[in-house]
């Protein structure tokens, strides 16, 4: 994927920086999505991946930088920039005593889903879900309520698509079905994703590029394909243990 003839970013993150008290736990990241694009935010744990993906959502505000989604400004636009914007993640889990089918009719009622019926019942199929449809989330399987879970992502047909290890708790098969339908959605519906995972595999065979994280701070980006070699590492998962053991050695 050529980034310089992209259009305009459907993610655009500059300089953010985040600060609880005397620790900075985001300093001066970054990022850009594009339309039909989709990202690795990688790194190892305390890299400040889920604090980037807290300020995205709203959920914090940056000590200082700016968010744009879609062309329009998170902090000033709130309401706009998060109606086209959707998240998934195995520690955010839908409420479990209402079913399938309600959780994603409530769910499409919070973002004013035109023609509810008809999209509730697309995403139900895309993840395989329809004899679960009238099942109380909270007694599906992990694998089932993590389908259900990025199902209410694909609900309101988001430009911005943020998630959190989606396929962690899934087995092989079934995280491949589900790597291709976000690849096909993203790429059909022109979805810019950010997509975090620990499995290297998984982010060489999805993502177009990645960006690493170290103590907070974005360290390298590029094509997961490439990027190994331009570091001296045989691939992804060697790059990662580099970033997470010894990043200083990095020729930067």
């Amino acid at each position: 994927m050529h980034l310089n003839h992209m259009p305009e970013a459907v993610l655009e993150a500059k300089n953010l920086r985040r600060k609880y008290r005397d620790v900075v736990a985001v300093d001066d990241v970054s990022i850009l999505v594009h339309p039909g694009e989709v990202v690795g935010l990688l790194g190892p744990n305390g890299a400040g991946k889920t604090t980037t993906i807290n300020m995205l959502l709203g959920i914090l505000a940056p000590t200082e930088g700016s968010i744009r989604i879609d062309g329009s400004d998170l902090a000033h636009d709130r309401t706009e920039a998060l109606e086209h914007t959707n998240f998934s993640a195995v520690y955010a889990q839908l409420p479990g005593n209402m079913t399938v089918y309600q959780n994603l009719k409530i769910f499409g009622l919070i973002y004013d889903v035109k023609d509810l019926e008809r999209k509730i019942w697309d995403v139900i199929g895309r993840f395989d879900l329809k004899r679960f449809a009238h099942t109380k989330h909270g007694v599906l399987s992990s694998g089932e309520q993590t389908r259900a879970s990025l199902a209410k992502a694909l609900i309101n047909e988001p430009k911005l698509l943020l998630l959190d290890e989606p396929t962690a708790s899934l087995d092989p098969s079934t995280a491949q079905i589900v790597r291709e339908t976000i690849k096909t959605y993203a790429r059909k519906s022109r979805c810019g994703v950010l997509w975090t995972s620990h499995n290297m595999y998984e982010v060489t065979e999805v993502c177009d590029r990645v960006v690493f994280l170290s103590r907070g701070k974005l360290l390298i980006e590029g094509d997961p394909k490439t990027l190994p070699k331009e570091h001296g590492k045989k691939d992804l998962e060697e790059l990662f243990i580099t970033v997470a053991r010894e990043p200083l050695s990095l020729d930067l």
